[in-house]
């Protein structure tokens, strides 16, 4: 994609500022004149931390770790979130534009295998620049989007030829959980749209002789204890609609965090037995990456 091209997409993710409607819950307020929405953000980045990070898929972490930058805030109040620190209570420091890019170049020196970003929907205005920036003076690391996936798919659109590895959350595969458990309005609509434009954009995971992921579509899901049906659905969307070899971490962690010790449903571990029946499903419905 040509310096024009460029310019022009760091163009409309600023012009958005004016009148936020980045994401699905359209706040349509002016984040440059100090108001703020959902994800409580204005225009400067803000991170917590940022590092190698040698506790994702194997495919993102060979020898130098997958490069992540956690991004404060976030377009999602899952109630159970395990960085809530990060994520609700806003813990961070708000950067220059230039300092993310200085961060995701000097991640690069490091050694690590990408640019990991996590939790980026609402800072995406300051993400764009920072990456035009990195790459002027010499970023080359594929581009890592770890995202909630309550995302539109017209912003999905715009991130075409900067986004190599789409790696989004499919958390529900009911609007109704998605409005009780994250606050977020039809999560399931939105998402299983975005991710097939994740897809059309980015295809199946791909890796280099190394195995380190280069390019493609990682879905995760986190098995919620006692929800199996939600499981199922998520499963059966991704079954009927992308490749079988469509690469799906079904994850086990799931543990009360947050405000999910008063809420119920969530107050409870998974078991083992939620977690194999997860896994046996997907393999029934023809799934076999990534688990």
């Amino acid at each position: 994609m040509d310096n024009k091209k460029h310019s022009s997409i760091a163009e409309f993710f600023d012009s958005q500022l004016s009148n936020c409607n980045i994401c699905p819950h359209g706040c349509c307020i002016d984040r440059k004149n100090g108001e703020k929405g959902f994800c409580r953000t204005g225009i400067r980045p803000i991170i917590s931390s940022f590092g190698p990070h040698f506790g994702e898929e194997r495919e993102l972490v060979g020898l130098g770790g997958s490069g992540t930058i956690f991004f404060t805030s976030c377009n999602l109040a899952c109630q159970f979130c395990q960085n809530y620190d990060i994520s609700q209570q806003d813990e961070g420091k708000e950067i220059s534009i230039d300092r993310l890019g200085e961060i995701m170049l000097s991640l690069q020196k490091r050694g690590c295998e990408n640019i990991n970003l996590v939790t980026p929907t609402h800072q995406l205005h300051a993400i764009i620049e920072a990456i035009d920036i990195a790459r002027t003076i010499g970023l080359s690391l594929p581009i890592v989007y770890n995202c909630g996936g309550y995302e539109k798919p017209e912003t999905i659109q715009e991130l075409k030829g900067y986004i190599d590895i789409y790696m989004p959350d499919f958390k529900w595969g009911d609007n109704k959980l998605g409005k009780k458990y994250s606050k977020a309005d039809n999560y399931f609509d939105y998402a299983s749209v975005s991710i097939l434009e994740m897809y059309k954009q980015a295809g199946s995971l791909e890796t280099n002789s190394s195995g380190i992921a280069t390019k493609g579509l990682l879905i995760r899901h986190l098995v919620m204890p006692g929800m199996p049906e939600n499981t199922e659905k998520v499963i059966d969307f991704i079954a009927e609609n992308l490749p079988l070899d469509t690469y799906i971490n079904i994850m086990a962690q799931y543990h009360p965090a947050y405000n999910a010790y008063s809420i119920s449903g969530l107050h409870n571990r998974l078991t083992s037995e939620e977690y194999k029946k997860a896994i046996q499903y997907a393999r029934e419905k023809g799934l076999q990456r990534g688990f």
